[in-house]
């Protein structure tokens, strides 16, 4: 097939997800590379099936029919991939095939190290960059005794284990105690019954012989650059490499039918969540902005965020929360934030007892989609928490990390956190990106924004915006060809614009006008605390939006200064939100319903 960027006209590109796989067109025509067909089908990667390939097939049938081009050959056995070529000018035909693929539950992993909140923690963003879901991170510290370690990894059967431990030229004991766990555990790959579990060693350089002559009787070892070479850097790159190689070799060509698949494209199959992210981190470099971006499925939330270091560099981190979604695992949204934090955001009166059942009647039923629109606001507030409770997580492992470098010994380093920092910082996030069915498919564009405001709590002035139909996975693997042409179909066929979000964040006795907004020199509009409301304008016109805050309010270029900025109007315009960070209610439980109905009425948001 054709990868040679300059002649692709026509690429097909499919994300093979846990439940479904979507199959997008993507093609150069007169005004550009543009997104033309979309298809879908359930996935076959497990039983009865097995062969990931049929529910591909199925998905790429659906293109075809949806776009009237040709792309499959008449099914004939031992044919290398079953797509028709190209032709120059032609009707029928691909030239390229691409795939990520999240199936089968994506990437599972285990990580361990020596200090928690050091080596463990940068095996735990190594692991998550590269698309894996986290099982469980072992470390020295982490509480535990040695045969709970023992029994925890038997019973998870990762992919891949990732090991790590000590600074080069440190000390070896500790992460050769770690080695030697998880001898004793001898833990078996997911899939290839006949495989030995690959292990990816990068901890102290002086250690990786002694670690790989311990796991070599269980594992296959392969050793790469340390990810904590000292206390003050981190070097994520060799082990993430490590794990998407690892993840072909080893993990999808020994899924149901994927070695079919590798076959059908001469480029590798990326996990989802790493070709998200790898399109996340072109947009951040790209525009220079700071992003965050949020992936809610069914069964987790995927958060990922390009923020600055204290160097001024944009440094990417990704987190899945692995136990919040809005369908299989919303039962666990509900037991950690709790009914009442969840029917805080409800403009209807309702028991904790109808909430709990509803919640779990969706959880029984999840591919059931809201029937009216108290069901609607019920599954718009889950997204709230289920948000909020991610980004929590999230925050806690981006960290950035600062210092001067000196000879430590290794009591420092057990008790080495000052020089972690967090990363992300509300009042100076560029873009935030939503992604995902509750905040794609909304019946309105506004419901998506104050889902996004309210759930991560969004601080200073934000531009909002959703990924139209979960396309970034798709462009994220066909940047890595087309960089160019996955950029424009990103801008005109993926992003939705849909407006900017202006809060300020002021002391608690705070009243009255908080700031004032003027838009290309027209004043629009002033913030009053606790308000809420959104100033249209027309969608698409560029300008200078300027916020100037009285007293020590902070709109986002710090307590009391003048906020600019040159902006592109979205759908919804701007949204002025004068309640203070964070949230808080007024008065009694009993009084919040009525509350929201007003905001909700305010802002049109009171039918579907």
């Amino acid at each position: 097939m054709e990868t040679e960027a300059s002649k692709l006209r026509t690429v097909l590109v499919t994300d093979c997800g846990s439940t479904t796989t979507k199959a997008l067109l993507f093609q150069k025509t007169q005004d550009g590379w543009r997104q033309t067909a979309r298809g879908e089908a359930p996935t076959t990667v497990e039983e009865p099936v097995a062969d990931v390939t049929v529910g591909a097939l199925n998905a790429f049938s659906e293109v075809e029919e949806v776009s009237g081009r040709r792309i499959l050959r008449p099914r004939s056995a031992g044919m290398a991939h079953p797509f028709l070529e190209s032709e120059q000018n032609g009707s029928h035909g691909i030239d390229l095939y691409l795939s990520t693929s999240s199936a089968g539950g994506g990437l599972q992993m285990v990580v361990g190290g020596v200090v928690k909140e050091m080596t463990t923690e940068s095996a735990e963003r190594a692991a998550l960059g590269a698309g894996a879901i986290v099982l469980d991170a072992l470390s020295a510290d982490d509480g535990r005794e040695d045969h709970e370690r023992i029994d925890r990894v038997r019973h998870l059967k990762p992919d891949i284990v990732l090991l790590t431990g000590g600074v080069d030229g440190g000390s070896k004991q500790h992460v050769i105690e770690v080695a030697e766990l998880l001898l004793a555990a001898a833990p078996r790959p997911r899939f290839g019954d006949t495989l030995r579990l690959p292990v990816i060693y990068a901890g102290n350089r002086d250690a990786a012989g002694e670690v790989s002559e311990i796991l070599e009787r269980v594992a296959d070892v392969q050793v790469v650059g340390n990810v904590r070479p000292t206390l003050e850097t981190e070097n994520l790159g060799p082990a993430r490499e490590a794990i998407h190689e690892l993840f072909l070799t080893h993990v999808m060509s020994h899924s149901p039918g994927y070695g079919k698949l590798l076959g059908w494209s001469p480029k590798p199959i990326l996990p989802t969540p790493a070709a998200v992210g790898d399109m996340t981190l072109r947009h951040a470099k790209r525009n220079n902005v700071q992003v965050l971006c949020a992936d809610i499925g069914g069964a987790t939330t995927d958060v990922f965020s390009v923020f600055r270091d204290q160097e001024d560099e944009l440094i990417f981190n990704r987190t899945v929360s692995a136990n919040l979604g809005m369908s299989y695992s919303v039962a666990n949204v509900l037991v950690e934030a709790g009914v009442e934090n969840i029917a805080r955001w409800l403009p209807y009166q309702v028991s904790d007892a109808e909430v709990r059942d509803r919640l779990r009647n969706k959880m029984i039923r999840p591919t059931s989609i809201p029937q009216t629109l108290e069901d609607l606001w019920l599954e718009q507030a889950v997204c709230r928490e289920a948000l909020r409770l991610s980004l929590a997580h999230h925050r806690s492992l981006a960290v950035g990390l600062s210092g001067q470098r000196r000879v430590r010994g290794i009591a420092d380093i057990f008790a080495q956190r000052s020089n972690r920092y967090e990363l992300v910082d509300l009042m100076h996030l560029d873009v935030v990106i939503g992604s995902g069915g509750v905040l794609s498919h909304a019946p309105q564009r506004l419901s998506a924004a104050m889902m996004m405001i309210e759930g991560f709590g969004l601080q200073g002035v934000t531009q909002i915006t959703v990924d139209s139909i979960f396309m970034m996975p798709h462009l994220g693997v066909f940047s890595s060809v087309h960089p160019q042409a996955a950029d424009e179909i990103f801008i005109n066929d993926c992003l939705v614009n849909v407006g900017h979000a202006i809060v300020p964040v002021y002391a608690e006795d705070g009243r009255g006008e908080l700031a004032r907004v003027t838009f290309e020199g027209k004043e629009l509009a002033s913030i009053e605390a606790g308000a809420v409301q959104v100033v249209e304008l027309c969608a698409g016109s560029r300008g200078r939006l300027i916020v100037e805050p009285r007293g020590r309010v902070n709109v986002g270029a710090g307590p009391g200064q003048v906020y600019e900025r040159d902006i592109e109007v979205g759908k919804c315009g701007l949204i002025l939100d004068g309640r203070n960070r964070p949230l808080r209610w007024q008065g009694p439980r009993v009084a919040w319903p009525e509350q929201q109905r007003v905001l909700y009425r305010q802002l049109g948001l009171d039918q579907a």
